[in-house]
């Protein structure tokens, strides 16, 4: 059998990735946000997320609270801070709500931390170990762009709700989940000239490979562009793209990002589904908004991504974008900024073979995010 391009990507990445950091999966991505509890409820009643745990006052923490949600294998921990001497609201005051924690769930959280720390990562949190009735957590974490962090996570000797200091939270609300199953991707935004240098930041400090690459002949527009980079662990579980901006006639997303997040950041978080028509028709229902995509994108979709098993006509009444790569496709679809700056925002995907990024969308996706900002008079 013929071995496809991105067969031989993803195998080139595989052999370069140094896998001295052998990584599970996603433990959490962990939220700092000025209203912890309205944000939870956010993301119960219109994404379908269900109560996992909780920590505040209640179980002796005084410096902030925390609210675990759970859906397929997707956790978020929105965090508010309790008290204004709380290093929480210097992230606040700076960047708005955003992401501050991307965890891994790794076999060795001490080996996770020297062997980055050795190989120049800065350090954010020691080798840390935690326990309580249900067993011990090690936890340790280094800096990544901007303010965000990586924590690793070795959970194997527990068996509580979540982590030491949580407790398990039921607060009797819930609606039916959207068919969310795992977290597929998650971007970063850095500014000018960093993109290279966050991408050798994973390759030499966390063993990952660089999986696709993107320039602003790629992703570009009439007005405005940007490049990026895809980097993966070997494994292949866990897959970073790193965008920054490039040189165009007006302000790019990525610019206007950067502008309001106050530096670099996490743009959006991409969640797997198995039946998009079907997650996306329970968020549209439930008001959570998405980019527009005009009737023109669907004109001739068959002719560029060849047969498809969705109806096109129910595609275009969603607004979902369609790709394809040599190893199938995929379909996309992108929420406008999930909170008032026009910053981090969730991607919807749903892979039918396909490994790649939706490239053939970006033209369609980027004129969508310059009408927004055109609204917002920050074009």
């Amino acid at each position: 059998m013929e071995i496809s391009s991105l067969d031989r990507t993803y195998k080139k990445v595989v052999e370069e990735a140094q896998d001295f950091l052998p990584i599970l999966g996603t433990d959490f991505v962990e939220l700092i946000v000025a209203n912890a509890k309205q944000s939870a409820h956010f993301f119960k009643s219109a994404f379908g997320f269900k109560d996992l745990a909780f920590s505040g006052m209640e179980t002796g923490r005084k410096d902030r609270v925390s609210y675990v949600l759970q859906q397929g294998k997707i956790r978020l921990v929105i965090t508010a801070p309790l008290c204004p001497e709380s290093e929480l609201w210097e992230h606040i005051r700076t960047h708005g709500d955003g992401v501050k924690a991307i965890a891994l769930w790794v076999e060795d959280a001490t080996k996770a931390f020297h062997e980055t720390v050795k190989r120049g990562a800065k350090p954010y949190l020691e080798p840390k170990v935690e326990e309580d009735a249900f067993g011990r957590v090690v936890k340790s974490g280094i800096h990544t762009y901007g303010d965000t962090v990586h924590l690793f996570i070795e959970r194997h000797e527990y068996h509580g709700a979540f982590l030491p200091g949580f407790v398990a939270h039921d607060s009797g609300f819930g609606m039916a989940d959207c068919g969310l199953l795992f977290i597929d991707h998650i971007v970063g935004n850095v500014d000018w000239g960093q993109m290279n240098t966050w991408c050798s930041f994973y390759a030499n400090v966390m063993g990952f490979a660089q999986l696709i690459s993107f320039d602003d002949k790629d992703i570009s527009t009439d007005y405005t562009a940007l490049m990026s980079k895809v980097m993966s662990n070997g494994s292949g579980y866990i897959k970073f793209p790193i965008n920054e901006p490039a040189k165009g006639k007006k302000k790019s997303q990525i610019e206007e990002y950067i502008e309001f997040y106050r530096g670099a950041g996490v743009q959006h978080i991409a969640v797997a589904t198995e039946d998009i028509v079907k997650t996306v028709q329970i968020l549209r229902n439930r008001g959570v908004q998405f980019l527009e995509v005009p009737d023109s994108y669907y004109t001739d979709l068959v002719s560029r991504v060849g047969q498809i098993d969705e109806e096109i006509e129910v595609l275009k009444s969603l607004r979902i974008l369609v790709d394809r790569d040599e190893q199938g496709y995929l379909l996309q679809l992108f929420t406008k900024p999930i909170v008032d700056r026009p910053t981090i925002f969730i991607e919807i995907i749903q892979r039918k073979g396909a490994t790649s990024f939706g490239k053939g969308n970006f033209k369609a996706l980027f004129e969508s995010i310059e009408r927004e900002q055109e609204l917002r008079g920050t074009l």
